[in-house]
């Protein structure tokens, strides 16, 4: 009975420490840049809610809170007025642009080094070059050993996971590939089974692809072009939301979050990091988009004052902040009650 419920629960905490590791390199970069350009933090925090306790070291605060899913790391002159030398306001542009971006780009470089963590524990370093096909394999009526996969739809391929990718995200059982066979690039219409998952159909990859020793070189460029097709997922994700190619029942929150993370854990270590990585870079670029209340937005208004040499006036600013807030925070909690009601 205990064994099982350990079984059920550890998947579980790792999602959620996972998922605290990714805010807390986020808000750890804030801090790091904010230290690096003589900004004055008055507290950073572990978790939300009521504290557990805390301590001071310097001019900070240093805390840790009940609910450990969260954290932040509270400049002076960050969203109050400051006079002060070392506050955000009185930095010069490019300064708070660095302090704001800091963030993103630690979760962007967690997502490096699990890449790194991922391709070096692998016995082989992929290709996508095809290998051999299943059994009554329907692709290899048109495709063959040794042909080179460049692009799918138009998308081009650099890494294995590129090929995965191409092939999940068809509407159909017929793609579009270039490959290069002996030497010259071909333009083929490659036709699939089909398999359901989750009520929907996906192609079916019926071949495998070309493994090649690891050397040093090899690393280094595998874990570059696998981070890189990690980084456009998510753009083609929000290509495809977008389009109305998925609706509000294939999107996930936080719940779907850690209950993927969860499940991958019950998996196999290769396909946990593989969420994570997914989910760090997903985390640090969509910080960076033009969203009100998202980094991004904040990059985005200093942009602006360094263009024009003026700010948007605050009364605006907190407006624009207010609704994205709110809008922000209704989504999530559609996306988390519809995450809710899958688990159910």
């Amino acid at each position: 009975m205990i064994s099982h419920i350990w079984h059920t629960v550890y998947p579980i905490l790792i999602a959620l420490l996972f998922f605290e590791l990714i805010i807390i390199i986020h808000e750890g970069g804030h801090f790091i840049a904010a230290r690096l350009m003589k900004i004055r933090v008055n507290e950073f925090s572990i978790g939300m809610g009521p504290k557990i306790f805390q301590f001071e070291k310097g001019d900070t605060t240093y805390s840790l809170r009940w609910i450990l899913f969260g954290g932040y790391c509270s400049m002076e002159g960050e969203s109050e007025e400051s006079d002060s030398e070392f506050s955000f306001s009185q930095k010069k542009v490019w300064q708070r642009i660095f302090v704001v971006v800091a963030g993103a780009l630690m979760n962007l470089i967690l997502g490096v080094v699990i890449v790194a963590i991922i391709v070096c524990s692998q016995s082989l370093i992929g290709t996508s070059e095809i290998a051999k096909f299943d059994g009554n394999a329907v692709s290899s009526q048109t495709l063959q050993v040794g042909d080179r996969i460049k692009a799918i739809d138009g998308m081009r391929v650099y890494s294995p996971n590129d090929v995965s990718t191409g092939l999940s995200r068809s509407p159909d059982d017929t793609l579009e590939m270039l490959v290069v066979r002996d030497g010259r690039e071909q333009k083929l219409n490659v036709k699939f089974n089909m398999e359901k998952y989750e009520g929907k159909s996906y192609i079916k990859m019926d071949f495998w692809l070309v493994g090649q020793k690891k050397t040093l070189g090899g690393i280094i460029r595998n874990t570059v072009t696998e981070w890189v097709s990690f980084a456009r997922m998510v753009f083609l994700s929000v290509h495809d939301i977008l389009i109305g190619r998925y609706g509000l029942n294939d999107l996930s929150g936080p719940v779907g979050a850690v209950s993927i993370v969860s499940q991958a854990v019950k998996t196999s270590a290769g396909s946990m990091l593989r969420i994570m990585a997914l989910l760090t870079i997903n985390v640090g670029l969509f910080n960076l988009f033009p969203i009100p209340a998202l980094d991004g937005w904040r990059l985005f208004l200093l942009i602006f004052e360094g263009i024009f040499r003026r700010k948007l006036p605050d009364k605006w600013e907190w407006a624009i902040n207010g609704a994205g807030l709110v809008i922000l925070l209704g989504f999530m909690c559609v996306i988390t009650f519809s995450d809710i009601t899958k688990l159910f």
